[in-house]
């Protein structure tokens, strides 16, 4: 199975040849994979080499000229080292584009901290009007990516990932997804954490919801989830920052009594290099202490 990051290109490439309004905009990282559909559209594949501030005006200015970029970097570079061209560039000048990111939480521990970006989403949230897709299989990045370059001059970021579910769903862009269907509460897994979050809640009375569109957040579905709960707990497993979405799930359930956990990477640094998955466990995101952490919610 190919990665996320290899069906983004395969992908975007292909979207290239079929909208002359597309472009993709790079900073070295990436660049390989675009080397045919650079060859085939000089004018339309540009890379401004390490420079992030750049690489996010360039997008934005391509924007004002009436094309739909497609910006890729790292997360860490693409949302936080230029976030002020992001908020300016994209959000103040009210233009459209897809920024597209690679590295996640901590997908490649040996780059340190530089390459990680758990805030990502939680800085997103502070602006207006941005779409956040968060595949969690390389087929789901594919609908999803086709489905942000033909969004007109909407403002998208897909958040790509090392970490994959085995089994892809049949995602739209919008809509939450009910996995598995429980009276004694609600577990919401975005993206990536799906397979972590079946695993931990094997055999419990839970509805498991899927997410991998996480902005605009779908108050709709996760209400109807509380609706058919004996008590209406709620527990978010993301794969960034804990408590990203816990506004929005108390948002959506402003008139029904409820407590909602938010589990995910927390504020804490882990400074040991270590693989992806110790990561996880050192996060309490792996599926023994996702149970663990679960069940101790809802006994309570």
């Amino acid at each position: 199975m190919d990665t996320m990051r290899e069906r983004f290109a395969s992908v975007t490439t292909q979207l290239l040849d079929e909208d002359p309004r597309l472009a993709v905009v790079l900073a070295d990282i990436g660049v390989d994979g675009f080397r045919t559909a650079q060859e085939r559209h000089p004018g339309r594949v540009v890379n401004v080499g390490i420079r992030e501030q750049l690489l996010v005006g360039v997008g934005g200015g391509l924007a004002l000229a009436g094309m739909r970029p497609v910006v890729h970097t790292f997360a860490s570079f693409l949302v936080e080292r230029p976030f002020e061209q992001v908020k300016l560039d994209f959000g103040h000048q009210d233009v459209g584009g897809v920024l597209v990111s690679a590295g996640g939480s901590y997908d490649w521990p040996a780059g340190g901290f530089t390459h990680m970006a758990p805030g990502d989403v939680a800085l997103l949230d502070s602006l207006d009007g941005w779409t956040v897709h968060v595949p969690g299989h390389p087929d789901e990045a594919d609908t999803l990516l086709r489905r942000a370059a033909a969004a007109g001059d909407d403002k998208v970021y897909v958040r790509l990932s090392v970490q994959t579910n085995v089994t892809p769903r049949p995602v739209d862009g919008a809509r939450f997804l009910t996995v598995r269907e429980g009276t004694g509460g609600v577990v919401l897994a975005v993206g990536p954490m799906l397979d972590n979050v079946l695993a931990a809640t094997e055999g419990l009375d839970v509805t498991v919801l899927y997410a991998t569109t996480v902005r605009p957040f779908d108050d709709a579905a996760l209400r109807a989830a509380v609706a058919g709960t004996t008590a209406a707990d709620v527990v978010l497993v993301e794969p960034y920052h804990e408590g990203t979405s816990t506004r929005h799930a108390n948002d959506a359930l402003e008139h029904v009594p409820h407590r909602v956990l938010g589990l995910g990477v927390g504020r804490r640094e882990l400074r040991r290099y270590g693989q992806l998955d110790e990561h996880l466990a050192g996060q309490g995101l792996d599926a023994r202490s996702l149970r663990e952490r679960i069940t101790g919610f809802l006994a309570r």
